[in-house]
């Protein structure tokens, strides 16, 4: 069940046909892109809008049709709500906008993507809805079985839609749920043994779906058979309860490997998922939901590799710093030999050579913290710098050397661990909290 090296065909069967019509631009999660930026040397420009919302992600239907979805950062006072916006491709003015989307009174970052009914899928907190592509009315409004948030949102080959709810070490297993796209009804559920914070990654193999869910000590795998789910006799243990890291976040599938960053689940992430209705404080939390704060453990930051067909695991340090920690997922690009892995709390992002055992390339002393895009063909990674003087930069990197190719100031004054995606005109979408931003090179 190991795909190809150099593969990069996504089973888009279930989403409408897009480049980017789900996080990551499809269920691998490989955030990459064909084409190029070219970054280096070309004349940037920048349009950002501060709307004061929790910008999370941008999906594509059809050319030039692009919405963006978030919540709202509502940790205390008014119940905070999910949204979608249809926006134009290069102005961003919004074209069209849905209405409040109830959430169940949970504040956490959701997720959108384009159904390939053509309908807008929307998860925010512990509600589904769809939603027509052109109005963004509500077509069909479901609350989930589990009063919780949720965290991520996929489409399988045959159009079911699978989401989860976020659950951290001690509360218990997580709930997947799988759900039928026209009337939202649910199909079934499943309670993993373990909790789970990362969001979902899927692929095929041999005509069966499979989903890839981070547990709190294990990888597991959640095989469709005959359209039910079932644990399949598969499982990667990354970690032991009290152990000196903290849990995963979502898997890269690339290269035949599960691609995976521990010590995920930060003081900001425990204090959100510790109260319910998850996100909502008596009082201001103040810096408790700050990214910022020193990690609860004394664990280097690691990148796994973990084997998709027998579940061994690869780790490497490549910072060896105690007390690392990100909120977003690493990414692998094997037509360069270069996995990408970072430490958001200490700072630093490094290349690291996956032929054979796992060595660095390089090191770049930046500050990352989101869900970063790739341009195989030009070598060159989208990401963050969260700077010194509390700029949050998009930078572009050449991925075999490291070397820092532009860098552009988003007007963000806030860093998340949100989505960058992959526009159509050498250009990409960038989500934070308060400000959301288009940058593109000509």
């Amino acid at each position: 069940m190991t795909n190809a090296p150099l593969d990069r065909t996504e089973v888009h069967s279930g989403y409408w046909n897009s480049t980017w019509p789900v996080e990551c631009g499809g269920n691998r999660r490989q955030k990459a892109q064909s084409g190029r930026l070219d970054a280096i040397g070309g004349k940037v420009n920048v349009t950002s809008i501060r709307n004061d919302r929790w910008n999370v992600m941008t999906v594509r239907r059809d050319p030039g049709e692009w919405y963006l979805g978030g919540t709202m950062p509502a940790f205390i006072g008014p119940p905070p709500f999910g949204w979608v916006t249809r926006y134009h491709p290069t102005s961003l003015e919004t074209l069209a906008e849905s209405p409040p989307l109830p959430c169940g009174d949970h504040v956490w970052c959701g997720a959108i993507l384009v159904h390939v009914n053509g309908l807008i899928m929307s998860v925010n907190g512990s509600y589904l809805h769809s939603l027509d592509p052109h109005d963004l009315s509500v077509v069909c409004e479901r609350e989930l079985p589990v009063s919780r948030a949720h965290n991520g949102l996929l489409a399988l080959s045959d159009g079911t839609l699978v989401t989860k709810d976020l659950r951290l070490e001690g509360q218990g297993g997580t709930t997947l749920t799988f759900i039928e796209p026209q009337g939202l009804q649910v199909l079934d559920t499943l309670v993993l043994p373990e909790g789970s914070m990362g969001r979902i990654a899927a692929d095929q193999h041999d005509g069966i779906d499979s989903v890839y869910v981070p547990g709190t000590e294990h990888v597991w795998r959640i095989d469709m058979i005959d359209g039910s789910p079932a644990v399949a006799d598969w499982n990667c243990r990354y970690r032991h309860s009290g152990s000196e890291w903290g849990l995963a976040w979502d898997s890269c599938i690339s290269d035949g490997h599960l691609w995976l960053m521990d010590c995920g689940d930060i003081e900001a992430v425990q204090s959100i998922h510790r109260t319910l209705p998850n996100g909502r404080f008596d009082q201001p939390p103040g810096k408790r939901v700050s990214w910022q704060n020193p990690a609860p453990w004394t664990g280097a930051q690691r990148l796994l590799r973990i084997d998709q067909l027998n579940g061994h695991m690869d780790s490497i340090e490549p910072f060896g710093i105690p007390g690392g920690g990100i909120f977003a997922p690493p990414v692998n690009v094997p037509e360069h030999g270069v996995a990408v892995a970072w430490d958001s709390i200490n700072g630093g992002l490094a290349g690291i050579s996956t032929a054979g055992s796992l060595e660095p390339l390089w090191h770049l002393d930046i500050k990352p913290t989101m869900q970063p895009v790739v341009f195989p063909d030009s070598g060159e990674l989208v990401i963050n710098d969260f700077t010194d003087d509390q700029s949050d930069d998009v930078v572009v990197i050449d991925i075999p050397t490291g070397e820092l190719l532009a860098r552009v100031p988003t007007g963000s004054r806030i860093a998340n661990g949100m989505f960058l995606s992959a526009g159509d005109e050498r250009d990409v979408y960038y989500c934070s909290t308060l400000t959301w931003a288009r940058i593109s090179w000509e």
